[in-house]
């Protein structure tokens, strides 16, 4: 059997959108699917079973943070990062490349890799495609990700009139590190990133040592320019793999900005392998790139959102500690099935009322984040779930009165 297989089950005939479900050594997730993100092996506050229970089937994991604390060699030498976490389902792999973006005022980058200030001690660690590569052998993800170098999406200068210091910090200080003598070059820059990317890819694919069980997907970049996203896709997806992703977007762009890369990208790529666009998002930023072809995503926003009281409904946010909710006795949502909302439980005798929950945050105890992110987490499995039904009726009328959060600003996208 190999790495990974991909079934592709309905398609719609009015989009891109497709359903399909993904094979792995440790199981199979349907597609279109969502991914919590469980950085250094656990999504936070979150027991691994009441994720499964969340609708989730598959976790993903970071390389970076895996390699500085505990270490690949200590998660290998216990069975590899499934047993380590105790999740028995399909995990994928980050690279690390993102964090040489996220985290560009600690780290230099260059034609071999980049060298990170370590967010552990500050001591220098090298991360080329070669070891990333091998890190992520030795947690034993079932897919894992090329090392790529992500550049910023959008030239922050000209997203804030001229001046990057007033743009989104990540791009702010992406631009600082990469300015050189006579300046930042964005244009440049996007052409730097690609040919690196292309060329670690091939290292990366060189260097993979577990082909048989586990799935190596490359990494397609270009910012914001549609030519360069052409340019990057043609090259990444001539190397054969068994999946590919869009990454550099949902860096500061704009809605309209992520949607225009992925409707341009994702159709051209490779029409019988799982299409994952790294990092999104937004209900909207996900039925856009469905509708485009997408059948994978990640994102910390659900866990992230409710560790700070701040939770999703499909008719917008919930923000539970404003005063408003003081005395609120209705759930976050009536009718979601999530622990906090009454978990199906007879009689509503399980419903954590909005006041309960803002009792919570406000005085400083653990149980709010969890609930509110299990909330989360089971919303946007729900979602998805309702996205993947649509799909082969067509009807996204039906799913837009249901999810009015996701639909809005919308474009027709005709397969």
């Amino acid at each position: 059997m190999p790495a990974l297989t991909f079934d592709i089950r309905s398609r719609c005939s009015t989009t891109h959108a497709r359903v399909g479900r993904v094979s792995t050594p440790h199981g199979w997730f349907d597609t279109p699917a969502f991914m919590p993100v469980g950085t250094r092996g656990s999504v936070k506050g979150l027991f691994p079973g009441d994720v499964r229970r969340t609708g989730s089937q598959i976790v993903l994991n970071n390389t970076y943070h895996l390699m500085l604390r505990p270490g690949a060699e200590l998660v290998k030498s216990l069975g590899g990062v499934h047993r380590f976490m105790n999740w028995d389902g399909p995990i994928l792999t980050d690279s690390g490349g993102y964090q040489a973006f996220s985290m560009s005022d600690t780290n230099a980058v260059d034609d071999d890799g980049v060298t990170f200030k370590s967010i552990v001690d500050g001591s220098p660690v090298r991360l080329t495609p070669e070891r990333a590569t091998k890190v992520q052998n030795d947690l034993g993800a079932d897919i894992i990700m090329a090392f790529d170098d992500c550049p910023p999406a959008a030239d922050p200068g000209a997203v804030d009139g001229g001046d990057s210091d007033g743009a989104d910090p990540r791009l702010s200080r992406a631009v600082d590190r990469d300015s050189g003598r006579s300046g930042y070059d964005h244009a440049r820059r996007l052409d730097v990133a690609n040919e690196r990317t292309v060329r670690w890819l091939e290292r990366c694919a060189r260097t993979h040592e577990r082909k048989a069980d586990q799935a190596l997907f490359g990494i397609i970049q270009g910012g914001t320019d549609l030519s360069r996203r052409a340019w990057s896709r043609e090259r990444v997806c001539s190397v054969e793999l068994p999946g590919y992703a869009i990454g550099g977007v949902a860096v500061g762009e704009a809605f309209e900005q992520i949607a225009g890369v992925v409707e341009f990208t994702a159709p051209g790529m490779p029409d019988g392998k799982p299409r994952y666009l790294m990092g999104v998002g937004y209900e909207r930023d996900l039925l856009a790139a469905v509708r485009a072809g997408v059948d994978m995503f990640d994102c910390v926003l659900p866990t992230r959102n409710g560790r700070n009281a701040n939770a999703f409904t499909p008719t917008g946010p919930v923000r539970l500690r404003n005063a408003c909710h003081a005395s609120d006795p209705n759930p976050i949502q009536e009718g979601c099935d999530c622990p906090a909302c009454g978990g199906g439980g007879a009689g509503g005798a399980s419903v954590f009322s909005r006041a309960y929950l803002r009792h919570l945050f406000v005085s400083g105890e653990m149980l709010g984040p969890i609930l509110v992110s299990l909330h989360n987490v089971r919303h946007f499995q729900r979602f998805m779930g309702d996205v993947r039904s649509v799909i082969g009726s067509g009807d996204w009328a039906g799913l837009a009165r249901r999810w009015p959060v996701a639909s809005e600003g919308l474009r027709p996208v005709v397969a």
